[in-house]
């Protein structure tokens, strides 16, 4: 095993850690932010529905701020307010949008009449990282139809049953819902962490996060856990953040080896951490990076450097037919059940080489139309609209955008993937990504 990390990185002193949870707790109690979630939590009686209320919240939060998931997650909730009520809704398909009569022009699909699609992925559009609804609601039918719908009661049995439930989602959930006295930790939890102990080591590698779950697990406090692991977290969120934190207004800053270090330089009761021990101290920083002062706390945390997103090009394709009534209808494809932005909708797209002359992309995506018109397109008749940007976590997205209005019925080909013409108002209704809602 690795030798443990010299006592100045850790919370070794009982009476610190006490006055450390009194004051983190206090400060909590007077300026926690008011979310539905913690209303819903705190409120509810029945564990199984406390449980679901904070493990919907915490799968919705997962890399989206707490600003965007509010909505989502209330309309979730009215929805879905029950782990039985989830499980049923992978049986249900909704119509999106209210105008959906079938047109007598022909087809206007290759899925079931009118527009049927998954709940889930349509209320969920927007949100990023799609797959996440889609492994909850797994989770929900598992444990509806194998444990009897009845949650599991530990982190442990929670991480180990439920498919897409990690040590943080399953922490959060035990702690805060049945009052296991076990910690959590999440970026905010590890920037607070790094920062109060000098921890300077990849705060992303293995070695780090184990011995930062030591010391969560160390420091929750056994008789309020949830709130001591929300009050962690929000901390991280509201004072201790990445840039600029609030130092002046945190409640647990005489605890905080990063801030006495920027006020006092080198003093005698917080040794200099670059001379800790021999220099091969796991958790102090690297050599080749040591203290800046003019960072401050802000030296920590340190990461290793970010991959660079990796560039992809699509040329998209927006075909428009005049509807029954007149109105303009789009052309809309899903896409395949797993992968990036699975089982959502989309315009029809094709990935283009780079460095792909724009010639030759409007006759790749010409010839790649073919097989949703049921007639030749030539190229000439893609008219180039323009580029539009969107980032994911890790992928600088670039879709060229083309329109091709049709003039004559199409008749969709059923061995294709599923598809179907919407009205613009039927677009935005529909489970289809935010970077697709920029293309129209």
């Amino acid at each position: 095993a690795p030798a443990p990390p010299p006592a100045r990185h850790l919370f070794s002193d009982p009476a610190e850690i006490e006055a450390l949870r009194g004051n983190l707790l206090a400060w909590y109690d007077k300026c926690k932010r008011d979310l539905p979630w913690r209303t819903l939590a705190a409120a509810e009686l029945d564990a199984d529905r406390r449980a679901y209320a904070v493990w919907v919240s915490e799968i919705m939060l997962q890399q989206t701020q707490v600003a965007t998931v509010i909505d989502y997650y209330n309309r979730w909730m009215q929805k879905w307010p029950t782990l039985q009520a989830l499980a049923q809704a992978s049986l249900e398909v909704s119509v999106a949008g209210s105008g959906c009569s079938p047109c007598p022009r022909g087809a206007s699909s290759n899925t079931a009449p009118c527009l049927l699609e998954q709940e889930v992925n349509e209320l969920w559009a927007g949100l990023g990282y799609y797959s996440r609804g889609k492994r909850l609601q797994e989770a929900a039918r598992k444990v509806v139809s194998e444990l009897a719908g009845r949650m599991p009661r530990t982190a442990e049995d929670l991480q180990k049953l439920l498919p897409g439930v990690g040590r943080y989602t399953a922490g959060a959930i035990a702690s805060i819902a049945y009052g296991q006295a076990t910690g959590v930790v999440d970026g905010n939890v590890i920037r607070v962490l790094c920062r109060l102990r000098c921890i300077g080591a990849d705060s992303s590698s293995p070695a780090v996060i184990d011995r930062l779950w030591d010391m969560a697990n160390a420091l929750v406090d056994k008789s309020r856990p949830g709130d001591f692991n929300q009050a962690l977290m929000e901390l991280g969120a509201t004072v201790c953040v990445p840039k600029a934190p609030l130092c002046g207004e945190c409640p647990v800053k005489q605890h905080c080896r990063a801030r006495s270090r920027k006020l006092f330089g080198k003093p005698t009761p917080v040794p200099d951490v670059e001379d800790c021990g021999d220099g091969c101290c796991p958790l102090c920083p690297p050599a080749t990076e040591p203290w800046d002062s003019s960072l401050g706390v802000t030296n920590f945390p340190r990461k290793a450097a970010k991959k660079q997103p990796r560039a992809v090009r699509t040329a998209t394709c927006v075909l428009e037919r005049r509807g029954c009534h007149g109105a303009p209808e789009y052309l809309i494809v899903q896409r395949p059940s797993s992968g990036l932005l699975a089982g959502l909708w989309e315009f029809p797209s094709l990935p283009l080489d780079q460095g792909l002359q724009e010639e030759k992309q409007r006759e790749a995506l010409a010839d790649h139309l073919q097989a949703w018109t049921g007639w030749p397109v030539v190229a000439r008749s893609l008219r180039l609209i323009g580029e539009v940007v969107h980032i994911f976590s890790h992928i600088h997205q670039t879709y060229v955008v083309y329109s091709l209005p049709l003039d004559r019925d199409v008749t969709l080909d059923p061995a294709l993937s599923p598809s179907r013409w919407v009205t613009e108002e039927e677009f935005h209704a529909s489970a289809v990504s935010t970077a697709m809602k920029k293309v129209l």
